[in-house]
Parts: C-alpha cells; structure tokens; sequence
C-alpha cells in the first residue's frame, strides 16, 4: 500500500480540547505533536504512556506513534475491508480508515480533519431509535455493501471499536436507545455473536451468552467487570456493554468521555503481536506498568483475572483485553475487564471442538526456567511461583479465597440465568469453573 504523494494529518480531540496532530507525511514515519494549549490544560495528561511529552510540542514519531492509532481499529481484516467498503476509505490502513470513522473511538479521542472542530460538546444530541431501527442496523455491520452502492447513510454513526467480534454502539438517552448526532458519544456497545470462527471451524453461535455469564461470575468473585445484558432487536440477539470510558456531566446535560488506553498501547505494542507468544506484553510486562498504578489493588486484580482465566479457560486475555484510565497528571488506574470468553463449552473431541489439549492461554505462568501456556501444564505451585516472580509476594491467600468463593459464586449466578439460556452454555461452564478449584486445592494441599 503506497504513501500519498503528500503529507495529511489528522487533530486528536479530547471533549473539545485539542490535543495535538497525527500526521502521515509523503515520507519518513507518522508523526504525532502534541498541541501548545493542551500542554498547559488542567486536564492534560499524555495520550498514552507511550507517548509521553517531555518534548513539549516537538513531534514523536516511529512504532509507538503508528501503533497507537492502528490499536484503534478493529483487528480483523475482514472487519476492515467493510468499514472501508461502506465508508468508502480509500484504504484499509490506519489513517484512511480514522479519517472516515474516528469521530466515537474508545476512550476519549475523536479524529477529525485539520479544518474541523468538534461542535455540541455541551449538549446531547440524538435521534430515537425503534426496535426494528435497531435490528436492522445490528444487520447492517455484517452485510457486505453493494458494489456501486451510494455509501452511508447521512446520520450513519462513524464509529471505530476495537476487537475481533463484530459490534456496533449507540447512545442510551431519558430510557430510548438513540443514534447520537454531532459529538454525542455512544454509552453501549452492542456484540453479535461470533458464530464458527477459525481454521478448526469452533462454534462460538453462543458467545453472547457465554461472555455474559463469563462477565456475571467474575464480578461474584468481586473483580470489576463491565456491566453487561443480553438484549433482542427485532428478530437480532446481542450483548449490550456498558462503556466505562463515558460518564454523564454532573449537570446531567451532555456526556464525557474517559480517556484510555490498552496495554497494548501503553506499551507501543502492535496489535498483531498483541499475544504474549507473538511478542506481546505478559503476566511480567504489565505487572511492571500496574506497579506504578494509583490503585493500590490493580496488581491483585489482574493476578485474580490472570487465576479466573485460567479456571474458566478464557483462553483471549491478551494485552489488548487490559486497559487503563488515563487521569491528569499522568496517573493511570486499571479499567474494569471485559471480553472475556470461556472456552469450556467448545471443548472436546467432535467436530467443532476443541481437544484440551491444544488449548493455550494467552500470557504465560512461569515454572522453573520455562514458561508454561497450556492450561494442563498449568498448576497451583506454578501459580504461586509466577506471584513470587512478578514480585507480588505469596499469592497462597488470595488462591485459597478464589477456590472458597466458587462455590457461592456459581451459586450467586445461577438464579440470573435467562429463562432461554442455552444449558450447554451454563452446565459446561459451572462445571469447569468447579473442577478447576478442585484441582487447586488439591495442589495446594
């Protein structure tokens, strides 16, 4: 894909501020500057901790800067190809992509061309939307656009969400889910299922269900999860999450956005290499950036997520699946979890299944001189030696309550169970959940 015969750039807005300018020249690598005024704002902080601003306004360029930008995006090709499609990007890079729909990002930004300023920051903007709006633009974000067709609809929402799973947002405003206009941010992200994914053909048709109930046990084990419902649009069925970077204004007339990053971009990782066996950031890498966290509980909540992965075989929590709030001053605080899937309904040996065995869990647990991915090789002891290794002390305690509180935690969820939750889903996830802290105590005996 060539470089443009010259230079374009993109400003980065934060809730009206500017930030600075993302600039892709004719030559030579993206640069990003950060603005004179934002410097001086009182709700300056950098716009990652990649990016940091002892240069002042001097442009910052290289991997961290194209990284960055690009963690904005969805990671599927195919998810690219039709934004680009039903946008009409003149690419599926980075830049073109942001330039056609980097109004609503995650976080706080909003991408915009050098002559345009955001307008009706202080005020909700929105246009209702009926059940059968809705549905039809939740069919909408997998149809693949006509050729010759005349491009999006003039309120269409130009929105980038990161991830693999397909999604769309919308605004909840006065109780009505509602297309926000101008620079309204969305307040909800609305999940399709996945359906059969990968080269083994896995059958995630029940991914809306099982992430709910993945998100329903990990806040009884007391962790902060996004809050999420399943939801039906006429005929469509979705996972509605609540974002936890908006926050409506204390005057309750417009809504802000919270600045964030993942661990992917905080650490100017590219989000092809966002597992830790493809390079990415580990159990070490982002324990040593939560260390200097301003919540004093981060480091025991990711170590807690790293444990309930491994026990519910939520094999994704890769570095993109982690993020942070972004607060003044450069202080940083973990976000709450989200996206997390577990894969013991699709484990087995029939066809679209997967064999235990070949499971991997996306950062590795430390034992002897090795590291150790896949969850059989996984162990209590190899658990408390990680804990000991990352510097977190004896994590004995805090194993003993995970493996104390699984019962009543399946026993919390249970109740909250749809009438038309897909048993398959529930039985093979309690009962994994409960065999995986049988084990553990009996490690740790």
């Amino acid at each position: 894909m060539g470089r443009p015969s010259k230079a374009r750039s993109l400003t980065v807005w934060m809730n009206g501020e500017q930030v600075g300018t993302w600039s892709l020249p004719a030559r030579g690598p993206q640069q990003f500057s950060y603005a004179e005024s934002w410097l001086k704002s009182s709700q300056f902080r950098p716009l990652s901790l990649s990016l940091p601003a002892g240069l002042g306004s001097s442009a910052l360029s290289g991997n961290a800067v194209e990284s960055w930008f690009d963690n904005l995006l969805p990671d599927s090709d195919a998810i690219r190809r039709r934004a680009q499609a039903r946008f009409r990007a003149a690419s599926t890079s980075a830049f073109d992509l942001l330039a056609a729909v980097g109004r609503d990002c995650a976080g706080a930004v909003q991408l915009l061309p050098p002559d345009e300023v955001p307008s009706g920051i202080d005020r909700i903007e929105a246009r209702p939307l009926s059940n059968q709006e809705i549905g039809h633009r939740l069919r909408a974000v997998t149809a693949t656009p006509v050729p010759g067709s005349l491009g999006p609809e003039p309120d269409e929402l130009r929105l980038s969400v990161a991830g693999a799973q397909e999604k769309t947002a919308f605004l909840l405003h006065n109780n009505e889910w509602c297309l926000p206009l101008g620079s309204t941010p969305t307040t909800h992200l609305f999940k399709l299922p996945m359906g059969v994914i990968g080269e083994g053909q896995i059958d995630f048709s029940t991914s809306i269900d099982n992430e709910w109930l993945c998100s329903k046990l990990l806040r009884a084990y007391g962790l902060p999860m996004a809050a999420t419902e399943i939801a039906h649009f006429d005929g469509e069925r979705c996972l509605v999450v609540q974002r936890f970077d908006r926050r409506l204004h204390a005057s309750g007339s417009y809504w802000l956005r919270l600045p964030t990053e993942d661990c992917c971009q905080a650490t100017a990782t590219p989000a092809a290499n966002k597992y830790e066996n493809n390079g990415g950031p580990g159990m070490a890498a982002i324990t040593e950036l939560l260390a200097q966290s301003s919540e004093r509980n981060d480091l025991a909540t990711f170590f807690k997520a790293q444990v309930l992965f491994w026990m519910l075989r939520a094999i994704d929590g890769h570095a993109k699946n982690f993020s942070l709030f972004l607060n003044p001053g450069g202080r940083f605080q973990l976000t709450p979890l989200y996206d997390v899937l577990s894969a013991w309904p699709v484990i087995g040996r029939r066809s679209n299944q997967w064999p235990q065995q070949k499971l991997k869990m996306a950062m590795a647990w430390f034992g002897g001189k090795g590291r150790y991915y896949k969850p059989l090789e996984i162990t209590g002891r190899r658990m408390l030696g990680t804990a000991k290794r990352l510097g977190l002390g004896d994590a004995q305690t805090i194993l003993n309550e995970l493996i104390a509180n699984t019962p009543s935690a399946i026993a919390a969820v249970q109740p909250q169970l749809p009438a038309d939750f897909p048993p398959a889903v529930s039985e093979a996830v309690f009962t994994g959940l409960q065999t995986s802290a049988d084990q553990l105590e009996r490690e740790l005996i």
